[in-house]
């Protein structure tokens, strides 16, 4: 007797019951972590059975630990069956993680919040999330990095209390004020043959190409102004009195790699600091053998790595 197959972003009340296990609570705290994952990331992250990740998947969702953010209806709508669904938290599951965790959910519907994200910020935290799952998974099999998540970063206590630590100003040459927020900061742990382990801090710009690289001037939003707003970081040391970090580098990951290159022509116009930052594609990030070595580019366009 073949199954029913159950609706994708509807509830049912007729589904089989669930308790909890180790792995549950593990895929609660991936997706917490990233905000939205795909299936697909889930079961790369998680290891073990294809089929049995997606079994608990379903079940998560439909008893109300995860959810289903409807800004992905239009792909299986046209019939684009093949896609990896897209998960974010639900009110069961954020309850848990809060009780369990003491994680500060402020906002009590979390599931309706995911549910009606909207598709450009949806596919814009899925940029992100497909970096740092790629980064994880190669420290993984490297064996000798760790990633460093913003929790575990080292910060001052000062820094640590703000309720944005990761949120900064600096003043440009003729005044202009800019705000700084990353799409992610991370750190790598590298361990050397010594046993010695050094770490290293980076700042995630993950552009999906909607913002103009250059405009007339600095008043308008433009990849150009967050790299002359990470350069002025970098000379007014804002690493070292806000984060205590000697240095760091900032990542930024693109679409195409012809975005990447004119990115890279936007970075030639700077200054200085053109060491400090690192430029890629998705596709070469995500197929190159070595995602801390081979895909990257500094702003001058020579070959760089994150090591």
């Amino acid at each position: 007797m073949s199954r029913t197959r159950l609706p994708r972003f509807r509830r049912v009340a007729e589904i089989a019951p669930i308790e909890l296990t180790p792995r549950d609570r593990d895929i609660l705290r991936q997706v917490h972590r990233h905000r939205f994952l795909r299936s697909s990331h889930l079961v790369a992250l998680l290891g073990g059975s294809h089929q049995h990740v997606l079994r608990r998947l379903q079940l998560l969702f439909h008893h109300g630990y995860l959810e289903r953010p409807r800004a992905q209806l239009d792909h299986f709508q046209q019939g684009g069956g093949s896609r990896s669904l897209v998960y974010g938290l639900g009110n069961k599951g954020s309850a848990i993680l809060k009780r369990e965790l003491g994680l500060p959910f402020h906002k009590l519907k979390w599931g309706a919040q995911n549910w009606d994200t909207g598709r450009l910020y949806l596919e814009h935290t899925l940029l992100i999330a497909d970096v740092m799952v790629s980064l994880e998974l190669a420290c993984r099999r490297r064996g000798d990095v760790r990633l460093l998540f913003e929790e575990e970063l080292p910060l001052p206590a000062a820094t640590r209390r703000q309720r944005e630590p990761f949120r900064w100003q600096v003043r440009l040459p003729h005044g202009l004020r800019l705000g700084v927020v990353p799409d992610r900061v991370f750190g790598l742990e590298f361990t050397g043959v010594e046993g010695r382990t050094e770490p290293a801090f980076y700042f995630l710009e993950a552009d999906r190409g909607t913002m103009p690289v250059m405009r007339p001037t600095l008043a308008q939003s433009s990849f150009h102004r967050k790299l002359l707003a990470y350069e002025a970081t970098w000379t007014q040391g804002v690493h070292r009195s806000r984060f205590g970090w000697p240095r760091f580098r900032v990542l930024a990951v693109t679409g195409s790699a012809g975005r990447a290159g004119n990115l890279v022509m936007a970075c030639r116009r700077l200054e200085r600091g053109h060491g400090l930052f690192l430029f890629t594609d998705l596709d070469s990030l995500l197929r190159l053998p070595d995602p801390f070595k081979d895909p990257w580019q500094n702003g001058r366009g020579e070959p760089d790595g994150l090591m």
